[in-house]
């Protein structure tokens, strides 16, 4: 199984509480990246075969911007999460979408809804110049 980067706005102990339930995690503050730009977050990921995980909407942007097929990121869109219910989140996430994002994919989770995108996303399109 993938191993997890939890970018810096989840909480530290969310890493932990993974970890002891037997998963890889490492939070981006650990691995010097604590203030780190999306960009070098999504390569960090890349380069170690990791699968995101993020409060933030411009991971999802930067994949489509740039055609990548990895790393695969999960983005929590639910806020106030203490460690444990970011775990618990993360951990019923990967039980019903770790084949995409083994294979490469976006998950966008609500509290009721988890959806999933193949990657490569689609470019944003360009909006036509006024004249």
């Amino acid at each position: 199984m993938k191993g997890l980067l939890l970018d810096q706005g989840l909480p530290r102990s969310t890493a932990t509480l993974l970890v002891q339930s037997g998963l890889t995690a490492l939070h981006a503050a650990d691995v010097g990246l604590a203030k780190a730009a999306g960009s070098d977050i999504l390569e960090f990921a890349r380069a170690r075969g990791l699968i995101v995980v993020t409060l933030d909407a411009d991971f999802h942007t930067l994949l489509a911007a740039s055609g990548a097929v990895s790393p695969s990121v999960i983005r929590l869109r639910r806020q106030r999460l203490n460690g444990q219910q970011a775990a618990a989140t993360i951990t019923a996430t990967l039980e019903r979408t770790y084949d995409a994002l083994e294979a490469g994919a976006v998950a966008s989770v609500t509290s009721t809804l988890i959806r999933v995108k193949l990657l490569p996303l689609p470019q944003p399109r360009q909006r036509p110049a006024h004249r």
